[in-house]
Formats: structure tokens, C-alpha cells, sequence
């Protein structure tokens, strides 16, 4: 199963070969999805999706050659390809007949749809979250102090889920991305991905749901998260996999003072949200004028007893309980894929003003970790040296050099 992201959102396309070739690929993309092959452009750069002209498109070359293998690009089960294309796209859908009992006949669509029945989740999978007080504290800063939450900004949250349903989140990871006034667009990097990942698995933590800010503008609308905020926060949780799975909101709120406070909330996408969505009941292009608190379904689906394809967004959300911790990790270092690039200097400056703590304790940062993992292998010295921090062990001497090496380059 390979992913494609396009303008239309993510699709899934299905190939047997493990050895495919990129032609074989677009073949595949071309059964399945309905892009003719000639008016492909593929690429594993999601700066595809930005281009606008025909010059912008002929830079990406990268899966230009039919017979490459998809497997020498690193493209194996699950990754995402980017994919552009000229034209408009008809997908087949299901067709309907209307019911009734002068003769027209129910189809097995139209049962089901009778059978979909929308009503709230009272209670979540989840206990309660609980934040890392520094990574919280960490993000939200940054979305007030210095984007003003004039745009939007997400991350990855990873920590531990106690067998008891407790999460908690213990660093959040942003991702290559570009926020608006009303939409946030993630730019996945797998290659980034696959070192945090690994560096979650030597602290002994996994990804733990989504966190995304809403702006001040949206504080005048009248719902809790939009049809679009909807769509991405119950993608995210489907491809986890993890039935306690957050989502996060943290927003600009007016106190009774008239001055402005930021107030985090916390949900669950319900089990019937999930379930729609994986099985492609919600409407993923949002044509035309709606409210932005309702979401579109393809089909009809029944709620408070009518017939209805427009749901209240709320009837997909489940409230969580939020608490707070201190976590085994810092979070002082510059933060990935910001508007600054992280220099080296910020690594010597950051071992340097912690010189009378132990040098594992100075190491002891998520972010910083994510910045020595580009110099390390992801399969071993990565997992490796977080598990180092996981223990508060010795750090070998190996590792010590290599890391002081990289901050006084």
C-alpha cells in the first residue's frame, strides 16, 4: 500500500510487486485512481504540491524514469508519494436509487445509510492527557509570542499510554509546514519522520495524537473545530492506529478581565468519526458555501432521526480531561522547522550553559536529540543514545566526542 497525496487529499493505491518500477506505478495510479499516466508528475518532495506552473513542475524529476525501482527510492508500504496533475478528474461513485414503496427498489447502499446512524460518544477511550509542562509551554509560546496566532501551527505529540487508558505527552514534534489564517498544510518528511520515530523508541515513547492551534480570527466563529480541522485531526488518528489517541486545540481565549488567555482543550475523534472517515463517508473537497461547523457527508446518514449529509462537527468529538506533568525531558533547545534554521552554534551555545550538569543531562532534549540523530545511524546509534537519556545512563565516551565534535564544527 503506497499513499499518494495530491490536491484531492490522501488516496491509497495497492501494489503486489515489491520491486515495482515507477511505470509500474503509474500504471497502478492510473487503474486505481483515475490520473491518466500522461498527465502524471510524481515525486517524494512535497514541494509538488506548491508548484504552479509547467517550469515548476519540471524540477522534480526525482521519478521520471519509468523502469527505477520504487524500492531504490525508499518508497516501500506506507510512504507517501506526491503527486501533481493537469485537468479535472472524475471518480466513479457509488450509484443511488431513490427508496420508497411505489416500486422503486432499496439498494444495499440505501440500507446502510439507514443503518448509519450519527449520535454522540459520551464517554473517550483515553483517562485524561497530561502535558509535559515545558514542551507545552514551549509550543504555545511560541504561537503567541512570536506568530501572534495570527496563523495556524501543529505538531506530533509522543509519550506513553499507561495500560489504564493515561496519556501522556511528553514532546511535541513539528513537521515541515505552512499555516494560514484558516488552514494548516503538513509537509510529512518520511526521512525526518523515521529519526523521531526512532529516537520515541529508545525513550521508550510513541506517537501520541495531534496538536494544532486555532488563530484569533477563528475565535469569532461559532464551533469548536471546523469541518477542515475535522478532516485532518481524524486523518491523523486513523493512521495511527491508537485508540487513545489525542487531538489537541490550544487557542486565544477572553478572560473576565477583558485581557486574553491560552486555553488548551483536548478530544477524541469519536469511533463512528473514524469509522466514517475510513470508510470515505466524509466529503473531502469542500465545495461551494458551508458552515464551517458542519461536515459533509457523501451520503445520507441519520442524525436525531433524519436524513441528513451535513453532521454538526461536535457530534464528532469527545471531550478529554487534561492534566499536567514534569517529564523526563527538557525542552530549552531551538525547536525544528521554525523560521530559523538551528545552527550549530545553538548546540555549543546550549553545552555550554549547561557545563556543571551531568552530559547527559545536557543531552536530555528532544530537539537537540533530532539534531544529533542526522549524523548517527537511525537503526542503531540513534535508538541507542536515547535510551542512554531514557536510563539517565553514562553516556559512552563515543558518542560524547561525536556530539562535542558536531557543536564545535
Amino acid at each position: 500500500m503506497i499513499r499518494i497525496r495530491s490536491r484531492d487529499g490522501l488516496e491509497r493505491v495497492s501494489i503486489d510487486n515489491p520491486q515495482a518500477t515507477v511505470g509500474q506505478l503509474r500504471s497502478a495510479i492510473e487503474s486505481q485512481l483515475r490520473v491518466p499516466t500522461h498527465s502524471q508528475t510524481l515525486s517524494t518532495n512535497q514541494n509538488l504540491l506548491l508548484a504552479k506552473t509547467l517550469d515548476d513542475f519540471t524540477r522534480f524529476t526525482d521519478m521520471l524514469d519509468p523502469i527505477t525501482r520504487i524500492s531504490a527510492l525508499n518508497i516501500g508500504h506506507g510512504s507517501i508519494v506526491y503527486l501533481a496533475y493537469e485537468g479535472e478528474r472524475t471518480v466513479a461513485g457509488p450509484v443511488f436509487n431513490p427508496a420508497g414503496s411505489f416500486g422503486r427498489k432499496m439498494t444495499v447502499d440505501d440500507m446502510i445509510a439507514k443503518q448509519m446512524r450519527v449520535t454522540r460518544q459520551e464517554n473517550p477511550h483515553c483517562e485524561h492527557v497530561s502535558f509535559d509542562r515545558d514542551a507545552a509551554n514551549a509550543f504555545q509560546n511560541y504561537v503567541n509570542e512570536t506568530l501572534a496566532f495570527a496563523v495556524k501551527r501543529g505538531g506530533l505529540m509522543y509519550g506513553t499510554v499507561s495500560p489504564e487508558g493515561k496519556v501522556e505527552v511528553d514532546f511535541i514534534y513539528e513537521p515541515p509546514q505552512q499555516g494560514t489564517e484558516e488552514n494548516l498544510l503538513l509537509f510529512r518528511d518520511p526521512e525526518e519522520e523515521k529519526l523521531v520515530e526512532a529516537i520515541a523508541l529508545g525513550l521508550g515513547m510513541k506517537r501520541v495524537g495531534f496538536i494544532f492551534t486555532q488563530t484569533v480570527s477563528q475565535d469569532k466563529k461559532d464551533y469548536t473545530m471546523s469541518n477542515a480541522e475535522i478532516l485532518q485531526a481524524v486523518e491523523l488518528h486513523t493512521e495511527s492506529d491508537l485508540k487513545e489517541w489525542v487531538t489537541a486545540v490550544v487557542k486565544l481565549e477572553v478572560n473576565e478581565d477583558g485581557g486574553a488567555d491560552v486555553h488548551f482543550e483536548a478530544f477524541q475523534m469519536s469511533d463512528m468519526c473514524v469509522r466514517l472517515f475510513k470508510e470515505g463517508w466524509f466529503e473531502k473537497e469542500i465545495q461551494g458555501e458551508i458552515d464551517p461547523k458542519l461536515s459533509r457527508m457523501t451520503k445520507d446518514v441519520v442524525v436525531a432521526g433524519k436524513d441528513t449529509r451535513e453532521v454538526d462537527n461536535d457530534f464528532f468529538l469527545v471531550v478529554v480531561k487534561i492534566f499536567d506533568h514534569q517529564g523526563p525531558l527538557s525542552s530549552t533547545f531551538p525547536i525544528e522547522n521554525r523560521n530559523v534554521p538551528i545552527s550549530m552554534q545553538a548546540l555549543k551555545t546550549h553545552l555550554d550553559r549547561s557545563k556543571s550538569l551531568p552530559f547527559v543531562k545536557r543531552i536530555s532534549d528532544f530537539h537537540l536529540l533530532l539534531l544529533i540523530a542526522r549524523f548517527l545511524d537511525v537503526n542503531a546509534d540513534v535508538p541507542a543514545l536515547a535510551a542512554c537519556v531514557q536510563a539517565q545512563a553514562t553516556i559512552p565516551e563515543g558518542f560524547q566526542l561525536l556530539i562535542e565534535s558536531i557543536a564545535s564544527a
